[in-house]
């Protein structure tokens, strides 16, 4: 890993991209709640970071806006290619799946999360 100056930093670049140091948070993760304005307290708790760690990242966010933004749309870009990559490589088995009956015994649960689906798709 190194760093992002010369001097000790918060938030360092590894082989996964920009990271808060001393975890496996990537700048892209705090991203996603960042452009949706969550504040910082909801998503210091959701990653379980210090008080120290979720300042220096939004503090880096903040001061490298065009920089970390760029990458960030870049790592979007690509998470929708892998999921749409999966997803037809998948088609068939999903299908298979989908006319699976219900596991013995959990009819009833079954039913319950057919309808919790269905009503999901009408709202969707």
């Amino acid at each position: 890993m190194t760093s992002v100056s010369n001097e000790p930093s918060a938030i360092i670049r590894t082989e996964r991209g920009l990271t808060i140091a001393g975890t496996r948070i990537t700048l892209y993760d705090v991203m996603d709640y960042v452009t949706a304005q969550y504040p910082p307290k909801f998503i210091r708790s959701l990653f379980d970071l210090t008080e120290e760690q979720i300042n220096a990242a939004i503090s880096y966010i903040d001061t490298h806006w065009a920089e970390v933004d760029a990458e960030y749309q870049v790592v979007l870009k690509e998470t929708e290619e892998l999921r749409q990559y999966y997803q037809e490589e998948n088609r068939e088995l999903f299908a298979r799946i989908a006319t699976l009956p219900p596991p013995p015994g959990l009819e009833a649960a079954w039913e319950k999360l057919q309808a919790s689906k269905a009503r999901h798709q009408i709202h969707s």
